[in-house]
């Protein structure tokens, strides 16, 4: 589908939702050429609601929604790895075993996605599948997991999740879990870090080639993760916190040394992330966000959650980020570490957003702004996917899975 681009001399008009992004006919060449890889997804929130057809092209402005098949191909996204998210709940048995049932269910509903649209998409466990799949012109589903909460406290789950073709495991998500402190958990820290059941997780997760995703855990979680791992981690939708101060973001500290472990750090775009609001709107958007990732929502409801969301927006218009904005983070990793340590992870159906990227339709506008600032074709190939791949072949490797 990409490879039209090649044939352009005149600048090329990417036709996601909203504004269309304009490409230079350089960047078309490499956007065309570039195995685009997003590793964070929020899609099978979407998915996982009645009615919500992912071949079928929806409209960003009618429903919120960020991400579909149709709009994949137009925005030239190769591949994303589709999040199986759980928020935190209550950590009793009961709960738990809950927890693993829906994550199950949210397999199942991926499994079968793909399965009715062979002419589309594949699944992929591994980079080889993400380069065949992108000659086929198929778009890549790969899978991640936020949250370790549907593990429990039972390591053969993480085996049972593999089988299903996971390859990362976010290890907590806003509370703590059993297996590691939160970064923003109200009550601080439970274990400094990771217990040693965690510690057991991310040992297994070495062994079976499952990529330990440090996103959402606290800083003492992740220096743990460091010392404790036998192959390079990745943070699959964070940014940097010298540019924009919240806990959920990275120290420069924390991305050298991710960059020494040979990892990689996926930028997110989520406003609040790339760069930080007033306090009056980020009070205002809170509830709302926790609100409508709620699966059980009527459809009113949702239309009435989505469209204060867009009054708050509106109001606070001058809080928001830009293309640019986001792309700041990816230099300064860049300037921390080199061309090797970072990638992009937006968080399309789970917040992100920037003004120029509304949803993934439009995804050639981060190209577009790369090719801007300089940056040769091989390492805008490196930031879209070929960072990530190389830590997901380094991964499996090193648990001997290839």
């Amino acid at each position: 589908m990409k490879k039209f681009l090649f044939l352009l001399s005149i600048p090329v008009v990417c036709l996601g939702q909203g504004m269309p992004v304009i490409m230079s006919p350089k960047t078309a060449r490499i956007h065309a050429k570039a195995l685009t890889i997003d590793t964070h997804a929020d899609v099978p929130i979407n998915m996982m609601k009645p009615g919500f057809d992912i071949a079928a092209e929806h409209d960003f402005e009618k429903d919120r929604t960020q991400i579909d098949f149709p709009r994949m191909i137009k925005g030239g996204m190769d591949g994303m790895f589709f999040a199986v998210y759980l928020g935190q709940g209550k950590r009793t048995d009961e709960a738990t075993l809950e927890a693993k049932k829906k994550a199950l269910a949210i397999f199942d509903k991926i499994h079968e996605a793909v399965k009715q649209n062979p002419d589309v998409a594949g699944l992929a466990t591994t980079s080889k599948d993400a380069y065949r799949l992108q000659k086929e012109g198929k778009r890549a589903v790969f899978i991640g997991m936020e949250n370790g909460w549907p593990i429990g406290k039972d390591l053969s789950n993480i085996k049972l999740y593999y089988d299903l073709g996971l390859r990362y495991v976010t290890l907590s998500h806003s509370l703590n879990n059993d297996i590691c402190d939160s970064s923003t958990d109200g009550d601080g820290p439970e274990h400094n870090g990771l217990s040693s059941f965690g510690e057991d997780v991310v040992k297994e997760m070495n062994k079976l080639g499952i990529m330990v995703d440090v996103s959402h855990v606290s800083d003492s979680t992740f220096y743990d993760v460091i010392r404790l791992t036998k192959a390079p981690v990745i943070a699959s939708h964070s940014s940097c916190r010298a540019l924009c101060d919240v806990p959920r973001n990275m120290t420069d500290d924390m991305i050298k040394t991710l960059g020494k472990n040979g990892g990689v750090i996926q930028i997110n775009f989520v406003p609040g992330f790339v760069k930080k609001p007033s306090q009056p709107h980020e009070m205002s958007l809170k509830a709302l966000r926790l609100k409508i990732r709620q699966t059980d929502l009527s459809d009113a409801d949702r239309k009435v959650l989505r469209d204060e969301m867009k009054a708050i927006d509106e109001k606070y218009k001058g809080d928001m980020p830009t293309v640019a904005d986001a792309v700041d983070h990816i230099e300064h990793v860049i300037k921390l570490t080199g061309i090797n340590h970072v990638g992009i992870g937006m968080d399309l159906d789970g917040g992100g957003e920037v003004i120029g990227l509304r949803d993934v339709g439009q995804i050639g506008a981060i190209t577009e702004e790369l090719v801007k600032r300089g940056y040769s074709a091989k390492d805008i190939e490196k930031i879209w996917g070929g960072n990530i791949m190389r830590v997901l072949d380094q991964v499996q490797e090193a648990a001997g899975t290839m």
